[in-house]
Protein backbone atom coordinates (compact mmCIF):
# COMPACT_ATOMS: atom_id res chain seq x y z
CA UNK A 1 0.00 0.00 0.00
CA UNK A 2 1.58 3.28 -0.88
CA UNK A 3 1.13 6.53 1.19
CA UNK A 4 1.16 9.71 -0.09
CA UNK A 5 2.85 12.39 2.23
CA UNK A 6 1.12 15.63 1.51
CA UNK A 7 3.76 18.52 2.79
CA UNK A 8 2.39 21.42 3.45
CA UNK A 9 5.45 22.84 5.46
CA UNK A 10 9.20 22.86 6.18
CA UNK A 11 11.42 22.49 8.91
CA UNK A 12 13.10 25.78 10.65
CA UNK A 13 16.73 26.16 8.99
CA UNK A 14 18.38 25.74 12.39
CA UNK A 15 16.62 22.66 13.14
CA UNK A 16 16.63 20.55 10.04
CA UNK A 17 20.43 19.12 10.10
CA UNK A 18 18.90 18.02 13.40
CA UNK A 19 15.50 16.68 12.86
CA UNK A 20 15.27 16.62 8.56
CA UNK A 21 12.54 18.30 7.32
CA UNK A 22 8.55 17.25 8.20
CA UNK A 23 8.10 14.27 5.90
CA UNK A 24 10.59 11.46 6.58
CA UNK A 25 8.85 11.89 10.27
CA UNK A 26 5.53 10.46 8.54
CA UNK A 27 7.63 7.85 6.50
CA UNK A 28 9.51 6.86 10.20
CA UNK A 29 6.42 6.85 12.36
CA UNK A 30 4.74 4.59 9.90
CA UNK A 31 8.02 2.15 9.38
CA UNK A 32 7.01 -1.55 9.99
CA UNK A 33 3.43 -1.26 8.62
CA UNK A 34 4.27 -2.40 5.37
CA UNK A 35 3.87 0.87 3.54
CA UNK A 36 5.30 2.65 1.09
CA UNK A 37 5.76 6.56 0.78
CA UNK A 38 5.84 9.15 -1.47
CA UNK A 39 6.36 12.78 -0.92
CA UNK A 40 4.63 15.71 -2.41
CA UNK A 41 5.86 19.33 -1.81
CA UNK A 42 2.52 21.10 -2.00
CA UNK A 43 3.66 23.98 -0.23
CA UNK A 44 6.05 24.49 -2.89
CA UNK A 45 2.99 23.81 -5.41
CA UNK A 46 3.99 20.68 -6.13
CA UNK A 47 0.96 18.26 -6.09
CA UNK A 48 0.14 14.82 -7.74
CA UNK A 49 -1.62 14.64 -10.89
CA UNK A 50 -3.97 12.48 -9.98
CA UNK A 51 -5.49 11.48 -6.10
CA UNK A 52 -5.08 7.74 -7.38
CA UNK A 53 -1.35 7.93 -7.82
CA UNK A 54 -1.83 6.65 -3.97
CA UNK A 55 -3.91 4.43 -1.91
CA UNK A 56 -3.99 6.66 0.84
CA UNK A 57 -3.38 10.59 2.03
CA UNK A 58 -1.52 12.14 4.82
CA UNK A 59 -1.59 15.40 5.53
CA UNK A 60 1.68 17.60 7.42
CA UNK A 61 1.53 19.90 10.09
CA UNK A 62 2.64 23.55 8.84
CA UNK A 63 3.68 26.86 10.55
CA UNK A 64 1.03 28.18 8.19
CA UNK A 65 -2.78 28.58 9.56
CA UNK A 66 -5.36 26.94 7.40
CA UNK A 67 -7.10 30.24 6.86
CA UNK A 68 -4.09 31.98 5.42
CA UNK A 69 -4.24 33.31 1.92
CA UNK A 70 -1.17 31.06 0.54
CA UNK A 71 -0.99 29.62 -3.16
CA UNK A 72 -1.26 26.24 -2.09
CA UNK A 73 -4.31 26.43 0.27
CA UNK A 74 -7.29 26.36 -2.09
CA UNK A 75 -5.89 23.61 -4.20
CA UNK A 76 -5.45 21.83 -1.59
CA UNK A 77 -8.47 21.75 -0.31
CA UNK A 78 -9.90 21.05 -3.68
CA UNK A 79 -7.98 17.70 -3.31
CA UNK A 80 -9.06 17.10 -0.13
CA UNK A 81 -12.75 17.15 -1.25
CA UNK A 82 -12.04 15.21 -4.28
CA UNK A 83 -9.96 12.39 -2.06
CA UNK A 84 -12.76 12.02 0.32
CA UNK A 85 -15.65 12.04 -2.26
CA UNK A 86 -13.72 9.20 -4.38
CA UNK A 87 -13.32 7.60 -0.79
CA UNK A 88 -9.57 7.36 -0.51
CA UNK A 89 -8.04 6.87 3.23
CA UNK A 90 -7.06 10.58 4.30
CA UNK A 91 -5.32 11.48 7.50
CA UNK A 92 -4.22 14.58 8.75
CA UNK A 93 -1.99 16.22 11.83
CA UNK A 94 -1.91 19.38 12.89
CA UNK A 95 -2.49 21.83 10.06
CA UNK A 96 -3.83 18.37 8.56
CA UNK A 97 -5.98 18.37 10.99
CA UNK A 98 -7.46 21.48 10.57
CA UNK A 99 -7.45 22.29 7.39
CA UNK A 100 -9.26 18.82 6.16
CA UNK A 101 -11.92 20.18 8.67
CA UNK A 102 -11.77 23.70 6.81
CA UNK A 103 -12.42 21.91 3.22
CA UNK A 104 -15.32 19.93 4.55
CA UNK A 105 -17.10 22.97 6.00
CA UNK A 106 -16.08 23.51 9.45
CA UNK A 107 -14.27 26.08 11.33
CA UNK A 108 -10.66 26.81 12.19
CA UNK A 109 -9.31 29.70 14.13
CA UNK A 110 -6.60 30.90 16.45
CA UNK A 111 -7.91 29.73 19.87
CA UNK A 112 -8.65 32.62 22.02
CA UNK A 113 -6.73 30.82 24.84
CA UNK A 114 -3.14 30.90 23.20
CA UNK A 115 -1.14 27.57 22.37
CA UNK A 116 -0.86 24.32 23.29
CA UNK A 117 3.00 22.92 23.42
CA UNK A 118 4.87 19.89 24.61
CA UNK A 119 3.93 16.84 26.45
CA UNK A 120 -0.42 17.08 26.75
CA UNK A 121 -2.60 14.79 28.26
CA UNK A 122 -5.70 13.88 26.10
CA UNK A 123 -8.80 11.87 26.73
CA UNK A 124 -8.48 9.31 23.80
CA UNK A 125 -11.47 7.42 23.35
CA UNK A 126 -11.30 6.99 26.99
CA UNK A 127 -7.84 6.00 28.01
CA UNK A 128 -5.65 8.47 28.94
CA UNK A 129 -2.58 9.27 26.08
CA UNK A 130 0.54 11.88 26.05
CA UNK A 131 1.37 13.35 22.96
CA UNK A 132 3.11 16.24 21.78
CA UNK A 133 1.43 19.58 21.19
CA UNK A 134 2.31 22.69 19.51
CA UNK A 135 -0.45 24.90 17.89
CA UNK A 136 -2.77 27.53 18.69
CA UNK A 137 -5.23 27.53 16.02
CA UNK A 138 -8.01 24.55 16.41
CA UNK A 139 -11.13 23.27 14.76
CA UNK A 140 -13.25 24.92 16.84
CA UNK A 141 -16.48 24.11 14.35
CA UNK A 142 -16.54 19.60 13.39
CA UNK A 143 -17.81 19.31 9.86
CA UNK A 144 -21.20 17.48 9.53
CA UNK A 145 -20.00 13.70 9.56
CA UNK A 146 -17.09 14.10 11.89
CA UNK A 147 -17.50 12.66 15.68
CA UNK A 148 -14.82 13.22 18.02
CA UNK A 149 -12.30 10.34 19.12
CA UNK A 150 -10.15 12.61 21.61
CA UNK A 151 -10.48 15.55 23.22
CA UNK A 152 -9.64 17.61 26.70
CA UNK A 153 -9.97 20.59 28.36
CA UNK A 154 -8.20 22.96 25.97
CA UNK A 155 -8.76 21.41 23.09
CA UNK A 156 -12.35 19.98 22.40
CA UNK A 157 -11.42 18.75 19.01
CA UNK A 158 -8.95 16.96 19.58
CA UNK A 159 -8.86 14.30 17.24
CA UNK A 160 -11.89 13.35 14.39
CA UNK A 161 -13.24 10.30 12.57
CA UNK A 162 -15.06 10.71 9.44
CA UNK A 163 -16.41 7.54 9.33
CA UNK A 164 -14.52 5.21 7.03
CA UNK A 165 -13.22 8.09 5.29
CA UNK A 166 -10.82 10.02 7.19
CA UNK A 167 -8.72 10.28 10.81
CA UNK A 168 -7.46 13.25 11.27
CA UNK A 169 -5.58 14.35 15.12
CA UNK A 170 -4.30 17.48 16.07
CA UNK A 171 -1.44 16.64 18.10
CA UNK A 172 2.02 15.32 17.00
CA UNK A 173 2.60 11.62 17.25
CA UNK A 174 5.41 11.36 14.48
CA UNK A 175 7.53 14.21 16.49
CA UNK A 176 9.44 12.80 19.66
CA UNK A 177 11.56 14.96 22.41
CA UNK A 178 14.39 16.20 19.99
CA UNK A 179 12.20 18.11 17.56
CA UNK A 180 10.07 19.50 20.15
CA UNK A 181 13.23 20.75 21.68
CA UNK A 182 13.76 22.03 18.43
CA UNK A 183 10.38 24.24 18.71
CA UNK A 184 11.39 25.23 21.70
CA UNK A 185 14.87 26.98 21.28
CA UNK A 186 13.91 28.01 17.39
CA UNK A 187 10.53 28.75 16.92
CA UNK A 188 8.67 29.38 20.45
CA UNK A 189 11.19 31.93 21.70
CA UNK A 190 9.21 35.88 21.61
CA UNK A 191 6.65 33.92 20.43
CA UNK A 192 5.32 31.93 23.23
CA UNK A 193 4.97 32.97 26.88
CA UNK A 194 8.45 31.74 28.79
CA UNK A 195 6.92 30.17 31.20
CA UNK A 196 4.81 27.63 28.65
CA UNK A 197 8.48 27.06 26.97
CA UNK A 198 9.91 26.39 30.61
CA UNK A 199 7.14 24.08 31.15
CA UNK A 200 7.63 21.98 27.84
CA UNK A 201 11.12 21.78 28.66
CA UNK A 202 10.18 20.23 31.82
CA UNK A 203 7.74 17.75 29.82
CA UNK A 204 10.96 16.19 27.46
CA UNK A 205 11.59 13.50 29.00
CA UNK A 206 7.67 12.21 29.69
CA UNK A 207 6.77 9.43 27.95
CA UNK A 208 4.96 9.59 25.10
CA UNK A 209 2.37 7.39 23.28
CA UNK A 210 2.98 7.92 19.52
CA UNK A 211 3.31 3.88 19.05
CA UNK A 212 -0.33 3.59 19.97
CA UNK A 213 -1.39 6.66 17.54
CA UNK A 214 1.02 5.36 14.79
CA UNK A 215 -0.79 1.68 15.13
CA UNK A 216 -4.23 3.35 14.80
CA UNK A 217 -3.40 5.70 12.11
CA UNK A 218 -2.07 2.33 9.78
CA UNK A 219 -4.77 0.29 11.08
CA UNK A 220 -7.32 3.17 9.43
CA UNK A 221 -5.08 3.20 6.53
CA UNK A 222 -5.83 -0.68 5.97
CA UNK A 223 -8.79 -1.43 7.53
CA UNK A 224 -10.76 2.02 7.14
CA UNK A 225 -11.30 1.41 11.20
CA UNK A 226 -9.68 3.45 14.29
CA UNK A 227 -9.52 1.39 17.43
Amino acid sequence: MKIGILQTGHVHPDQRPITGDIGPHFSRMLDGFGFAFETYMVVDMVFPTAITECDGWIITGSKHGAYDDLPFIAPLEKMIREVYATDIPLVGVCFGHQIIAQALGGKVEKFSKGWAIGNTEYDWNGEVFSLNAWHQDQVVERPAGATVFATNDFCKNAALVYGRKAFTVQPHPEYGRAYINGLIEHSGKGKIPDVQLDRARAGLDIPDDNGKVAAQIARFFKDRIVA
